[in-house]
């Protein structure tokens, strides 16, 4: 970032670093331009300020206002702040001034247009990465070989275990706590109808996308992120590759490929889990129990099941790439955009299965 400064009217501005390494630059060439009407002093675009940095602030008042109470400290950061109470000897902090704090009607406003801009800001970036899939099926340009069968590998082959050993222990569960009630009415074969609907409709997509979101979903948010705080991203424009293409065209094919593999091991094993329990506790037979899932089962569960992995595994890449792309500030900024991904993604595959119910009820 450049160290400057901008005198305007009757404030001056600086930017960039305020330390020892670069007030001696300063205090020259702030030398030959004196000036006598300067009241306000703005530390908006100051990234850091050591000792040096406030001795020079003492100076700037006592070199440009022959009334030290006009001088106004303005936009000081909170770091800034802690910086100048530590080392100024001409108590600054009591020129800093308060920003009036905004009312409540003001707070939904600004909520609201930050809203609005991150929505449309996300369409944008979901037209384009689905413009780029669609054209990368017909022409790999701007990507690398062999990306397609590496991600695959590491979005799909890579969760298997864990994606199985959940389905298993939720199969479990849901059966054993529906058994205990269906034991005492006589009505032990229901069991096999109720995990096989469950695992199904709802709770083998859903699961598995939650699961691909944290384990999948943090990777992308955080890889895209690494990449544009190290400026990988800005190398990659300037030698001509689109980092759609070259970043997020691959882990979409993928996963979009992955996901109803995925979702179908995890509904197979789920309902494996119910069989356990139907034959060891209720006392049902092996074929009883996969014929009774079989006769509910329904050609349209199995589309409409299928239809919501693929919508959720995009949710997950494009949210993953919006936070990644998004980043602000260092390591500290990458960890932020990949807990906000996996915290939205979770939210948008819940709130999306829970639209696909509403219209499988219609």
């Amino acid at each position: 970032m450049k160290n400057t400064y901008n005198i305007s009217g009757n404030s001056i501005s600086f930017e960039g670093e305020l330390t020892k390494f670069t007030v001696p630059d300063y205090f020259s060439s702030l030398k030959k331009n004196k000036k006598t009407c300067i009241e306000v002093i703005d530390l908006a675009l100051i990234t850091s300020i050591d000792s040096a940095g406030v001795a020079f602030l003492d100076f700037v008042i006592e070199f440009f206002s022959t009334n030290e109470s006009k001088i106004e400290v303005m936009n000081v950061s909170p770091s800034v702040t802690l910086s100048i109470k530590t080392f100024s000897e001409k108590k600054i902090i009591n020129k800093i001034s308060v920003p009036v704090k905004d009312g409540v009607f003001a707070e939904i406003g600004d909520k609201f247009f930050k809203t609005k801009d991150a929505f449309i800001s996300g369409l944008f970036l979901t037209s384009d990465i689905l413009y780029w899939s669609v054209v990368g099926i017909f022409n790999k340009k701007g990507q690398r070989k062999g990306t397609l069968v590496q991600q695959s590998l590491l979005i799909g082959v890579d969760a298997l275990p864990i994606v199985g050993l959940l389905s298993l222990i939720l199969g479990l569960i849901l059966a054993l706590q529906s058994a205990a009630q269906l034991k005492q009415f006589g009505a032990n074969i229901f069991v096999a109808d109720l995990i096989a609907v469950s695992m199904l409709r709802e709770m083998g997509p859903m699961m598995t996308a939650i699961i691909v979101a944290g384990r999948s979903g943090s990777s992308i948010a955080s890889e895209i992120a690494t990449m544009k705080v190290t400026e990988e991203l800005d190398a990659l424009k300037m030698m001509a590759i689109n980092p759609l293409r070259y970043i997020v065209v691959p882990k979409f094919h993928a996963i979009t490929i992955c996901m109803p593999l995925l979702v179908t091991m995890s509904i197979v094993i789920g309902i494996f889990g119910g069989l356990i329990v139907g034959v060891t506790y209720l006392e049902l037979s092996v074929t009883s129990f996969i014929t009774e899932c079989l006769l509910v089962v329904e050609l349209k569960d199995v589309i409409i099941s299928l239809i919501k992995s693929i919508f959720f595994s995009w949710l997950i890449v494009i949210i993953g790439s919006y936070y990644g792309f998004n980043v602000q500030g260092g390591a500290e900024g990458v960890g932020k955009a990949t807990t906000l991904s996996v915290v939205a993604s979770i939210f948008a595959v819940i709130v999306a299965d829970a639209l696909f119910s509403l219209i499988y009820m219609i």
